[in-house]
């Protein structure tokens, strides 16, 4: 089975510091996959808040994930920081893709690399819906200050 090839941003706008709990540790005494997704989560609602948002009201729309895809670069382990950086991309009518890079803090060393669709919905209806201007805006404006460092 051919293995997943994801190519990361030359630079990211947005980072943040995890801890790898006991809870996100499985039987083989690594990060389980699922808590993970746990882990990019929070750093997703993380990234939201940096930009004045929470996920459940982003200029009166709320977002949901539409997929999701990681690719694992090593194990990472209890007690480790993980550092998070996330960056906007291919954006469309309704949404964009946060890709992320998760790296272990001590010894830089890469634990996982992914990215998120994120879909904007109307709250009320329940229906996807066009990404509000103003947020749109602030994600491009996030995206081309990290292009512009590279």
């Amino acid at each position: 089975m051919a293995r997943i090839v994801f190519d990361l941003p030359a630079r990211f706008g947005f980072a943040t510091e995890l801890q790898v709990y006991i809870s996100h540790v499985n039987q083989g005494g690594h990060l389980d996959n699922a808590q993970l997704l746990s882990l990019v989560s929070e750093a997703r609602l993380r990234f939201f808040q940096s930009l004045g948002y929470r996920e459940g009201h982003v200029d009166g729309t709320a977002i949901v994930v539409g997929d999701m895809l990681a690719q694992y670069k090593s194990e990472a382990f209890h007690g480790e920081t993980l550092r998070v950086q996330m960056q906007p991309a291919d954006f469309n009518r309704y949404g964009f893709d946060l890709v992320f890079c998760m790296t272990e803090t001590a010894q830089r060393r890469e634990v996982a690399r992914g990215k998120t669709g994120i879909v904007f919905i109307d709250p009320a209806t329940r229906r996807v819906t066009p990404i509000p201007m103003a947020a749109l805006h602030q994600l491009q404006r996030c995206a081309s200050m990290a292009d512009a460092t590279a």
